[in-house]
């Protein structure tokens, strides 16, 4: 009797102790992957990775066909813009060094929330560049640098003390109206200067070697300034040596 009650007992052990399995099973495969290895504390730098892997980058088509703005969800320089047209010039940005080491790179530009790559031709694939940079972007936000060192120079279109009534009109206008609209499509304009009725400014970004600048610029650009500030006659672009140089080198 004793025996029996004993085999009973161990059976009906049995079958919670497979039954707990059998849930903890189902559960188990309900997990994620990612879910899965946080729960091993001995595996950190697979944890690290897997979160780092779960940010969501989007891309958006310019007017340049050589372009392509990358929205990483997070924060990149505040309010301002940088454009780095060669791995020189990219001293003051670990993000910006980390990009100029893919191969087809040509230049790369910061937004306040978007960066934008510009790829070396058009016989270059974008689906051949995207996945590496796409890994380094999240490899840089991860790492917790700084997208640009207390080095970088700052070309906003501050009013400045010497500035003349007309001059802080085009800065208002540029700041205001102009440059946000530029953004979008990836880029970004700098005030250069105006002199003889003529204003100066630098495109970046997407706009740099778009083939569309030109009509930006008069189309729209010189447009919107004429028609609110009668000053303003004509709008030039305006090209730093050493960014004729290197479209020299490109052709």
């Amino acid at each position: 009797m004793a025996a029996a009650r004993g085999l009973c007992a161990a059976a009906a052990l049995r079958g919670r102790f497979c039954h707990v399995m059998r849930k903890d099973h189902n559960l188990t495969t309900k997990l994620s992957l990612h879910q899965l290895v946080q729960k091993k504390p001995f595996l950190p730098s697979v944890v690290v990775r897997n979160a780092v892997r779960c940010m969501f980058i989007q891309t958006q088509d310019t007017p340049n066909p050589n372009s392509l703005k990358f929205i990483p969800g997070k924060e990149v320089l505040e309010s301002r813009t940088m454009e780095f047209s060669s791995p020189a010039a990219a001293f003051c940005s670990p993000l910006a060094r980390q990009l100029f080491r893919i191969e087809g790179v040509k230049s790369v530009f910061f937004g306040p929330d978007f960066i934008t790559v510009t790829k070396e031709s058009e016989d270059l694939d974008w689906n051949l560049l995207k996945p590496d940079i796409y890994a380094t972007i999240m490899d840089f936000f991860a790492s917790g640098l700084p997208v640009v060192t207390e080095e970088a120079p700052r070309t906003d279109t501050a009013p400045s003390e010497d500035d003349d009534e007309v001059v802080l009109m085009i800065k208002e206008l540029l700041d205001t109206r102009i440059r946000p609209t530029v953004q979008e499509d990836g880029g970004d304009v700098i005030y250069k200067g105006f002199e003889d009725g003529i204003v100066q400014l630098k495109l970046q970004g997407s706009c740099t070697s778009c083939p569309s600048s030109i009509i930006t610029l008069k189309n729209g650009i010189q447009n919107m300034l004429q028609f609110y500030i009668p000053e303003v006659e004509g709008v030039e672009q305006v090209v730093d040596d050493d960014d004729m140089e290197k479209e020299a080198n490109s052709t």
